[in-house]
């Protein structure tokens, strides 16, 4: 009888479980704007896998014979002053900026968590850390980022640091601004009359609860950094040509615009939808996120 009433109580939290996640699921496949930004980010992982791996060019092999050539059925979006192929090249700058993108959120999530975390539970360091992240703030993020890579020079690893030094402050803000409510509550102040270290409170109570807006912010950090990619390696500080990067390719198109607006318009296309859909998505998950949204506890 015991055996039996164990076996059922597993059944029935496994069913529990499943039961949960499958309204978390739901909540967030009703929400359209996370649908809309799920469904273009999905659209642009599969043009930075697929396109590259269907297309037959190379995305810096030169054809000068065909330079300059409209959107045809053997050149979807034309060929730009190299005879380079631009769909294949708008492809592999989806690797790029998607790659850029992940790296600048990884940092982001770890420093970002960890500085926020610590400046929110530790009164101590608070005043301290966030004396520094304002130094950084005083800047504009773009103008930090051209900066620190104009002085360390263009590459893929720098424009990953610099891109990561600037959106960190305002990541680390969110996390303190989270983790100063989480430290007033009463299973924060149990855990610690119970004895439980500073780390284990940090990482069992307060990055936890953290988590939602950390989520959120970091779906912006991935558009940002996109757009800002993009900015470099336009500016001539980021990726050096010829790397196929978005930016790369609307600044080739420049001084083509009128007789060869394909150059431009396709990575210009490409960039709007990247942000767009990571706004999107970023949209649609603090509306299910966020308890305190009006028409989310319906």
């Amino acid at each position: 009888m015991t055996e039996f009433s164990q076996a059922l109580r597993v059944d029935l939290t496994e069913d529990r479980e499943e039961t949960r996640r499958f309204l978390v699921l739901r909540r967030f496949f009703r929400s359209p704007t996370f649908v809309a930004g799920f469904a273009i980010v999905v659209m642009l992982v599969l043009l930075g896998t697929g396109g590259v791996w269907l297309s037959p060019y190379e995305a810096t092999g030169m054809d000068l014979r065909n330079r300059l050539s409209p959107p045809t059925a053997q050149n979807w979006f034309g060929t730009d002053n190299f005879g380079r192929d631009v769909f294949t090249r708008v492809a592999a700058g989806s690797q790029l900026s998607m790659f850029v993108g992940l790296m600048v959120v990884a940092i982001n999530a770890v420093a970002g968590a960890a500085i926020g975390a610590l400046a929110g539970y530790l009164r101590q360091l608070d005043n301290l850390l966030m004396r520094v992240m304002d130094a950084f703030m005083a800047f504009p993020a773009m103008l930090l980022a051209i900066a620190i890579t104009a002085a360390l020079g263009p590459s893929l690893f720098n424009v990953v640091v610099a891109l990561a030094v600037a959106y960190v402050p305002k990541t680390a803000r969110i996390v303190r601004g989270t983790a100063l409510i989480v430290r007033e509550q009463q299973y924060v102040e149990a855990a610690q009359v119970a004895g439980a270290g500073t780390m284990r409170i940090l990482r069992v109570h307060v990055l936890p609860n953290c988590l939602s807006s950390l989520v959120v912010q970091l779906t912006f950090v991935f558009a940002s950094a996109v757009l800002a990619e993009a900015t470099l390696s336009y500016l001539g500080v980021g990726l050096p040509p010829p790397a196929p990067t978005w930016g790369n390719g609307i600044s080739d198109g420049r001084e083509y615009i009128v007789e060869a607006w394909w150059i431009s318009l396709f990575p210009g296309l490409a960039i709007t939808f990247a942000v767009l859909g990571f706004n999107f998505l970023g949209d649609g998950l603090r509306d299910v996120l966020d308890p305190h949204l009006p028409g989310e506890s319906e």
